[in-house]
């Protein structure tokens, strides 16, 4: 049923972008009778022109995970304060974006800031394609701005890091070694009543992973607070953990590619991908060099024209 449906999706776009193209013509052929203005054939061209650039942009998405929801882990980098809120931004701004685009959204742990901010957070975005869209996002993020946290008004340079994960479901074979498992409670805080604080509904996994392919050895760390009830946390933590596996066996495919490829597709993890200048207004993409000056509009999550960018220059 899942192929049904994506093929129906594919043939229902063409459909469209057909219908459209037929009215530009059919506008074009009445404006020379004087029938339709101008100002309509153009109205028509650029419906089509949308229509065939969105097709293009999901023709991009040919990765086995790409159609799958995502997990987005954002991480605060140094400088305490102003680094912690930057973290912030950049969790509203990934909110509102999957608001925009009807995703559902949960966030699975959150670890406040010392005055302001977050330290981190764990969110899943659930939708179809989620994981192709925002997969870009993954790189470090630099904020340029007068700092508020600042009294003398400097300007100062900040620091988040973004990693985005596919969610796997039922449907990939993830292979656990449950004897590599290990589980510990704790009491979750914040708000949500007397339960939150006297029970220990709180999970936190650690998993001994060991790469199949170089045999180095790595404690994985998964929390989960997401529920009051601790089977539900566990299960959440547990489909994390096959999530961050599955992208570890998606990343080793992706590394032996470039090696083949020579090159031609630098995989570049947790590198510096695109600055955030308020004082400037200017957000400038430093893979495809894409800017906007309108700092409020991105910072409101509508990023659609970055990832467009990242994925019709194929994801380099």
């Amino acid at each position: 049923m899942k192929i049904v449906k994506d093929l129906k999706k594919w043939i229902d776009s063409y459909q469209e972008v057909k219908m459209l193209l037929e009215e530009v013509q059919l506008s074009f052929d009445y404006c020379k009778e004087n029938i339709v203005t101008d100002v309509e054939v153009d109205q028509a061209y650029s419906k089509a022109l949308t229509a065939i650039e969105n097709l293009e942009l999901k023709n991009m998405l040919r990765d086995e995970a790409d159609s799958m929801s995502c997990v987005v882990k954002i991480n605060s980098g140094a400088g305490g304060t102003e680094s912690q809120d930057w973290a912030s931004m950049l969790m509203r701004m990934y909110s509102r974006y999957a608001e925009r685009h009807n995703y559902k959204t949960k966030f699975n742990n959150i670890l406040d800031g010392d005055m302001a901010g977050i330290k981190s957070c764990t969110m899943t975005i659930e939708g179809d394609d989620a994981y192709g869209y925002l997969k870009g996002e993954n790189g470090v993020h630099r904020l340029v701005r007068v700092s508020p946290f600042n009294a003398q008004g400097k300007r100062m340079t900040s620091f988040a890091s973004v990693f985005v994960t596919p969610l796997v479901d039922d449907t990939i074979n993830i292979t656990v070694d449950q004897a590599a498992v290990s589980w510990d409670t704790f009491r979750c805080g914040g708000a949500g009543g007397q339960n939150v604080n006297k029970v220990e509904s709180g999970v936190r996994l650690r998993y001994q992973y060991k790469d199949p392919y170089n045999g180095k050895e790595e404690e994985i760390l998964v929390e989960n607070t997401e529920t009051r009830d601790q089977p539900q946390n566990r299960e959440n933590a547990m489909r994390l953990l096959r999530s961050i596996l599955y992208d570890k066996e998606m990343k080793h495919r992706m590394e032996e590619q470039a090696k083949v490829e020579a090159g031609k597709k630098k995989i570049e993890w947790g590198s510096q991908i695109r600055s955030y200048v308020f004082d400037d207004r200017r957000i400038k993409d430093h893979r495809t060099n894409y800017q906007t000056s309108d700092v409020n509009r991105v910072m409101d999550g509508e990023i659609d024209d970055f990832i467009k960018a990242y994925l019709m220059m194929g994801g380099e």
